[in-house]
């Protein structure tokens, strides 16, 4: 007999659950990719490619990364950091994952990023307004609830004076209660998109749409510029 196919979108949310369950919210990130690396799980935000979304801003925007920095927030495999740094950014991807980042550097040998293993939650002082551009994708959606507004007011102060910050993420009706929600995922509200904000980095774009996995889902594109 052959064992049925797991489903990655359930089997994460278990590992998740199991976390929150002994008051370690993020260590499941290590638990998943481990498994993964390991050929135990599969990662199901794992696209082989950087988010569409992503290619479509950098192809839209054409911004021009030499001597500039770069930080990609939860860098998972690598691709959406790839993209980056082949912009011209000097760019650090970062994963609170150890196996996360092995993975990535593994995928890419030649590599023009650097990655490197480190929390959101608690990220090194040195990257206060360090980076002309910060890419955050899927990763506070990806903690609960309450941790949310910490993770967004850190990817907030990564961003220089004149920088940009991208923020990719899937989207939740504001009437939609987060009692509701079982995660993780646990998607945006606007107003949680609204919270990247700051007196001096404003948002400057933002495009709400349809999921091409599943029409019935959407995405939240939103461009931010400091002041």
């Amino acid at each position: 007999m052959t064992s049925e196919p797991v489903d990655p979108d359930l089997a994460t949310r278990r590992l998740a659950h199991e976390a929150l369950e002994q008051d370690d919210p993020t260590g499941w990130f290590e638990r998943l990719y481990s498994a993964a690396s390991e050929g135990t799980a599969v990662l199901p935000w794992d696209r082989g490619a950087a988010h569409p979304l992503l290619a479509d801003w950098i192809a839209t925007a054409e911004p021009r990364g030499a001597g500039q920095r770069a930080l990609v927030v939860g860098a998972g495999t690598g691709w959406d950091a790839e993209l980056v740094a082949d912009q011209g950014y000097d760019t650090i991807a970062f994963d609170i994952s150890p196996s996360a980042v092995e993975t990535a550097e593994r995928n890419h040998p030649d590599s023009k990023a650097t990655y490197q293993v480190a929390d959101l939650l608690n990220p090194p002082a040195e990257w206060h307004r360090a980076f002309d551009l910060v890419v955050e994708i899927y990763t506070v959606q990806a903690l609960p609830i309450p941790l949310q507004p910490k993770a967004t007011a850190h990817v907030s102060d990564f961003v220089r004076p004149g920088g940009t910050l991208v923020v990719i993420a899937a989207a939740r009706d504001d009437n939609t209660p987060d009692s509701s929600v079982d995660g993780p995922p646990w998607p945006l509200t606007r107003a949680a998109i609204d919270a990247f904000t700051t007196p001096d980095l404003n948002l400057i774009q933002l495009d709400r749409t349809p999921s091409p996995n599943d029409p019935a889902l959407y995405r939240w594109r939103a461009e931010y510029l400091r002041d």
